[in-house]
């Protein structure tokens, strides 16, 4: 199976996606409300639905990129919205993408992608991030049969990111939705500077 354009294409139209919730995910909301700097580069890998973009628009955050592997859902993107000029949609590949970031906001994508890229996923996000940028999201605490999503656990996510970026935080979540409850983990990952 690859996960290509058609692969999540065909998940989008026949509405095989478990993985959306319908809304920004409480953790990555109770984040967001927390920032103060509005101006901050910030960027959503595999973004999907974008839920969480539309609610930093709706938090007057300025300065917002989305990017989807999937041409129809970046195509969707672009429409929902085409009146707001904070937000730049891209259909492509993030491992191709070039950018500068503050932040970047992790939500079911790294569990999209096949764990053979989990290493590449680590240097293309460190490549992303402006001096001292953070990635801040949620990642799987639990294991599935086959994927996509793809599990993991605290461990393994401190083993792959502890190289490449400071740890601020990475615990279970204390404010999941409750069919997620107990299988999440939070993290916040500080760029740091490779030797």
């Amino acid at each position: 199976m690859e996960l290509n354009d058609r692969y999540w294409t065909e998940r989008y139209v026949e509405k095989r996606t478990g993985w959306d919730i319908g809304q920004v995910s409480t953790p990555i909301k109770e984040y967001i409300d927390q920032l103060q700097n509005k101006s901050l580069r910030i960027l959503i890998p595999g973004c999907g639905n974008a839920y969480e973009a539309a609610y930093l628009v709706d938090h007057g955050f300025t300065n917002i990129t989305l990017i989807d592997i999937s041409e129809k859902m970046a195509a969707d993107l672009a429409l929902h919205f085409k009146n707001q000029p904070s937000v730049r949609v891209i259909h492509g590949d993030f491992f191709e993408h070039a950018g500068s970031y503050d932040l970047i906001l992790e939500q079911t994508f790294f569990c999209a992608l096949d764990p053979a890229l989990r290493n590449r996923y680590v240097e293309k996000m460190h490549a992303l991030l402006a001096d001292g940028g953070r990635i801040a999201g949620v990642l799987f605490n639990r294991s599935f049969e086959g994927g996509p999503p793809f599990g993991g656990d605290i461990q393994e996510y401190q083993s792959l990111f502890s190289a490449s970026f400071q740890i601020v935080t990475m615990s279970p979540c204390y404010n999941s939705i409750p069919t997620r409850a107990g299988s999440e983990v939070f993290i916040i990952l500080k760029e740091i500077g490779m030797t």
